[in-house]
């Protein structure tokens, strides 16, 4: 069903970035949670995972360190697929009182137990978590709502795939209703323009999804900073799977459509 890896880079980088609260917000924090998070933001998840363990010595700040301790910890297990990572990861966070926490670390504590249950391949369990974020999402940077919006759609695409054939349509629609609300605020979100195009192929809507990738490829010019990595999704999903699917029925309609689709990559470069 889904040809392309996620825009949004969940095989590569982090979910969310780590927010460094400022004083007045919350509450200066000591320097060794305040190194966790830079550590984990910069990529050194053995550094933040040490640094955070500091911190947890903290009461006032104990909490805070086992959530930044478990994203690291989320993280190196993506990266190595160590079980122990992930292991560790659901014992911090299942030590993690809520309401000891900044309303945006709240915000990363459902991202945290979303990942932890995606990487365990609890897929609709994680798109709850993910959703509930969302609803949260005011807190977060424009690039960590994208990114958080292509994990929710990820988890329930995958928990789609493990269902009949005819039972997908319902968890794919959802997907397709939450992308349509998000590109009516937003007609250039490059998730949204994506997952457009991804969730009517997967419907059998197959010219719905040629029209959706069709404008999700000229929408890409208003994100130009996002447009080659939604481009190459896109042009993935259109001459893997849309044309080769049409050339089983009709060759020649393929042909006409994969001049087409070279066409309006000329005109819309």
């Amino acid at each position: 069903m889904r040809l392309a890896p996620t825009l949004r880079g969940i095989a590569c980088v982090p979910l969310l970035m780590l927010f460094v609260l400022a004083p007045a917000a919350w509450g200066a924090e000591p320097p060794s949670l305040a190194q966790a998070r830079a550590l984990h933001n910069g990529g050194d998840y053995d550094g933040a995972i040490a640094a955070a363990t500091v911190a947890r010595v903290d009461p006032v700040w104990a909490d805070t360190a086992a959530l930044v301790s478990a994203r690291a910890q989320l993280e190196r297990y993506r990266l190595h697929r160590e079980p122990d990572d992930l292991i560790a990861a659901r014992a911090s966070l299942t030590s993690v009182h809520q309401t000891a926490l900044s309303p945006r670390d709240q915000v990363d504590l459902l991202v945290g137990i979303g990942q932890a249950l995606y990487l365990g391949e609890t897929f609709e369990a994680a798109a709850a978590l993910f959703g509930a974020a969302l609803d949260r999402a005011s807190v977060l940077s424009p690039v960590d709502r994208l990114r958080l919006l292509d994990w929710w759609a990820s988890a329930l695409d995958r928990q789609a795939l493990a269902l009949d054939v005819d039972r997908r349509p319902e968890l794919l629609n959802r997907i397709g209703e939450r992308m349509t609300e998000a590109i009516g605020e937003d007609p250039g979100n490059t998730v949204a323009n994506y997952w457009l195009a991804a969730v009517a192929r997967g419907t059998g809507d197959a010219e719905g999804a040629w029209h959706a990738a069709v404008a999700g490829w000229v929408r890409a010019i208003l994100h130009p900073e996002d447009a080659p990595a939604l481009r190459a999704d896109l042009d993935r999903l259109v001459t893997e799977g849309l044309i080769p699917e049409r050339e089983r029925e009709d060759v020649e309609a393929a042909a006409a459509l994969r001049a087409q689709w070279e066409s309006l990559k000329e005109q819309w470069r």
